[in-house]
Formats: structure tokens, sequence, C-alpha cells
């Protein structure tokens, strides 16, 4: 790499450090925007703008003083345009991983959009405040918004549960229910029709209302709600709902961090076609990969989250008609974003053969994308003292893998990095739900006269050939993609190679992997 490559890609590492900051400061000039309008301020305070610039004028260094104060004045010109935009966001009780502002600014920038964490004791001080012309809701406080509207939607009205509120210029406060709209487009996109079928929905809750409303809308011709303490609950279900075709899980069971937990076996219910599961993180969960295993279609929670976001952000932005009224192109817009959002919570992570070279290849990955880059035989070191190598040398292979899949279940089901995962992963059946539950997975191929087997006791012990001859199968059918690399003829040239993979692959991952 010459002196110029190098130096392009610091300065787009500092561009990175610049947006990651520029976006920061936008996010506070929200906030501040809302303390504003919460203490009767004006947004614009023309003296501490003077204080403010004369402060950058003073630190700013050599080289950038002369563009240091016309940057600024830039700067905060966006800041007053933020903080005078209309201001919504999302209530709940403990919101620490919404995905919903990013899905609102990307729908409609004409608003503001925040997350608004209150307890039951103030929810009504929050209605009353003034400083949002409205919001989301979600658990657990759907049923106390729709007590405080005074006119709702049917489907508002038939669940007792809403999930939008607007302010209206008339004093009134007005509720909707865009879950019931999100949940049929989840099925419509997926092909899974309701119509004359047997439905078993798990949970008894307030996203479960949303759904049953939208069942019987879709014309399902049997409907039984599972609940723990339930006429039917989990115990009786296999009885009671055996012959059910399509089953939709309304609970968090399997939401991050839990990812293990399983309500029910699906083997039991034979007649099964599609399973419909409103959890969205990790995207495949484990009752979505538990149908996948049996041949049964599936459909994840994250199209129904961005549908109703785009239902609500009509709402917000005034365009009643665009709400009720949603067609072909904004289906497209709703597409969209669902894949933008895809590519952003996923992992990219690495699987294929020892040696194949996934930890340059992921290094590479993480420098293009910005993301962090996490190699599962450096995280094995870090949490058991020793190096895989070390490991299976002293401990034995079976321990090793054991402790591997510890590591597997702590690391894979995170959100947004760059994972380059051990040749041996695919050697434990239980490791292919942690790999595939929160990635786009790519299996690197390359041919087995260019592997190493140094400083890599597995292959030493078995040879090259016979472990690719037992991994192959696992290796093509964990993936989403599969990357074939040639041989390089020095580790420079592979180095070279690896980062153009790189950036094919991020194209590949922009539409879809196909």
């Amino acid at each position: 790499m010459d002196e110029l490559d190098k130096l392009r890609i610091e300065i787009d590492s500092i561009d990175r450090d610049i947006l990651d900051a520029f976006e920061r400061r936008i996010a506070v000039s929200r906030r501040i925007g809302n303390a504003k309008r919460a203490n009767g301020i004006e947004v614009f305070d023309a003296a501490r703008e003077e204080v403010k610039l004369k402060q950058i004028r003073e630190a700013a260094g050599f080289e950038s003083a002369p563009y240091a104060e016309d940057l600024f004045r830039n700067l905060m010109g966006y800041a007053k345009i933020h903080q005078n935009k209309p201001a919504f966001g999302v209530l709940g009780k403990s919101l620490p991983h919404t995905y919903s502002p990013m899905i609102h600014n990307i729908f409609d920038p004409s608003y503001t959009y925040s997350v608004i964490e209150r307890n039951e004791d103030e929810i009504d001080e929050l209605f009353g405040s003034g400083v949002f012309k409205g919001f989301n809701v979600t658990i657990p406080y759907k049923r106390e918004a729709y007590a405080r509207c005074d006119v709702v939607d049917d489907a508002a009205k038939d669940t007792g549960s809403v999930n939008t509120v607007v302010f209206g210029d008339d004093g009134k406060t007005y509720g909707y229910n865009t879950d019931c709209f999100g949940f049929t487009y989840m099925l419509g996109r997926k092909g899974i029709d309701a119509a004359g079928k047997n439905v078993l929905v798990l949970g008894t809750g307030g996203a479960a209302a949303s759904v049953l409303f939208s069942l019987q809308q879709l014309g399902a011709s049997r409907i039984v709600q599972c609940g723990r303490t339930s006429e039917v609950n989990y115990e009786n279900v296999y009885e009671l709902a055996k012959d059910a075709e399509i089953i939709v899980n309304c609970t968090p069971a399997g939401m991050y961090p839990d990812v293990n937990k399983r309500l029910i076996d699906l083997s039991r219910f034979e007649k099964a076609e599609a399973c419909v599961d409103l959890i969205y993180n990790p995207s495949r969960t484990r009752f979505l990969q538990d149908a996948e295993e049996l041949g049964i279609k599936t459909a994840g929670g994250l199209s129904m989250l961005v549908a109703q976001a785009y239902k609500a952000s009509r709402y917000f932005a005034g365009d009643k008609d665009g709400a009720e009224n949603i067609g072909a192109e904004a289906g497209k817009l709703i597409e969209s974003v669902i894949s933008r959002l895809e590519l952003s919570m996923r992992n990219i992570t690495l699987i294929g053969m020892p040696g194949s070279g996934k930890t340059t290849l992921a290094k590479r990955l993480a420098l293009l994308t910005g993301r962090k880059m996490v190699d599962l035989d450096y995280a094995y070191r870090d949490k058991f003292g020793m190096t895989s190598a070390e490991a299976i040398s002293g401990l034995g292979e079976d321990i090793f893998r054991e402790n591997e899949m510890a590591v597997a279940a702590e690391v894979l089901p995170s959100s947004g990095l760059v994972i380059s995962c051990g040749g041996g992963i695919v050697t434990r059946e239980q490791n292919k739900f942690y790999v595939r539950c929160n990635s786009n997975v790519i299996y690197l191929e390359r041919p087995l006269t260019t592997l190493s087997d140094h400083n890599r006791p597995v292959s030493i012990q078995h040879g090259v050939e016979k472990l690719y001859s037992q991994r192959k199968e696992a290796y093509e059918t964990w993936c989403d993609y599969k990357l074939h690399l040639e041989r390089f003829e020095d580790k420079a040239s592979y180095s070279d190679g690896a980062g153009i993979a790189a950036m094919e692959l991020i194209e590949k991952m922009k539409d879809g992997l196909s």
C-alpha cells in the first residue's frame, strides 16, 4: 500500500469520527430544544452564540483557524433548524435498544424523534407538558395511552390499545393503533395468508390484542390464544391447539439478550405451515430458526416495526390521507428501510476453514464499515486466559469446543459487529443458532492448498483435507453468502484481494446478499 492509500484510509477514519461527533451534537441539540420548550424558553439565544463563536476562535488550531468560525456558524444554524422542528418520540418504561428514532428520522426529517422513558406516575404530566406533539407508545403503556385519548380509530377501539398519539391543534388527543397495519404488512410480504386458517397466538398482552384484531380482519377460521395461566396454556396447548397452521409469538421469549428461551416444541404441531415472531432483535430468533429447520415458512418482527412506524409517521406529519391509504410507493419506501435496518443491525460474521483469511477479511470489513471487529479466538483468550491452540493442546478439543460455544453465545447475538469465527465453530450443531441469529453469515472459501496449519493443532492432527470433508456441508448450509478467493502469492497481495472482496461483500449485503 503506497503513502497516498494510507493517507486516504486515515482521512476516511477521521471523517467517520467527524460524522459521529456531528450526530452526537445534533442529538444534543434536539434535547436542548425539548428542554427549552419544557421551560418556555426561545430557541435562539444570540448572546450565547456570540460567546460560543469567540471561544471557537480562541481554541481553533493554527491550521484550521481560518475555517473554524464558518464551520461552527453552520453547525449552529443546523442546530437551530433541528431544535425548531416539531418534537415526537417513543414512550416506554425502559427503551435501551429501540430502533424507532432511526426509523422515523429516515421516514420523515420534518420532525425530531426522541426516546421518552417514563414511570407510571409520570404519564399524566407527559400528556399535559406541551413539549411533544405526539409519540409512539410501547410496552407497558399502550392501554394507559388509550385511556387518555379523546378520539381513537377502529383498531384502537377494538383492542383497547393505542401505540400512536397525536395532540391535535383543536386541543383533542388522537389515538391510533398502527400495530395492526404493521402485522398485516408483515404477513403479506412473506405470502402468509391467514384466511380460513387455524391460528395459535402465544401471549395475552397488548401486542397479542392487536394481532387478534388483525387475524379476525384477515378472516382466520379459528384463533386460539395461549398464555401461562390461560385456559389454553403451555402444558395443554399441544392437545387444544394441535391443528394450528399459523403460530404467532407475541411474547418477549427469545428477545435479546435472553435469546435461548423457548416456549413450545414446534415439532409437535404437524400442520404448522407458517411461524411469525413479533421480536426483531435478534433477527432470526430461536422460534424462527426452529421453524426453518422443520421447513416451515417464517416472518420476523422487523417488518412489522418498520411498517407500523411508517403509518405513524404519516399521522405525525399531518398526512392523515397518507396514513390511511398506503400504496405501492410507500411499500417501496418501507422495504428500503427494512433492508437498511437489517444491514445496520446484523453482524457480518465470517466462517470458513482454519487459515482461510477470515481475520484479514474481517479487519478490512471493519475498516470499510466503521464497525467493531471481534475475533472469537481472541475473545476466547480474553475469557479463558489461553489461546485456542493452547486450550486444544492442554484441555483437549472437547472441552475447548464447550468453552468456544460459551463465547459464541456471548458474542454472536450482539448487533452491528464484524465477527471472525474459528474454523471449527461448525463442529457443534448448537452453534448454528448463535451464528445465524443476528448475522449475515459469509462463508469464506479458499483452495485447500493455500491453507496454513501453522499453530493449528486440529489441522495438524487430522489434516486439512479431512477437516474440510467433515465441515464443508455445515459451512455451506449455515451461510447466507459464499465468497470464493483464489490463491494470492504473498501476504500483501492477499491483503489487497481481501480489500476487494470486502467491498464486494458490502455491495452484496446492500442488495440483500442475493
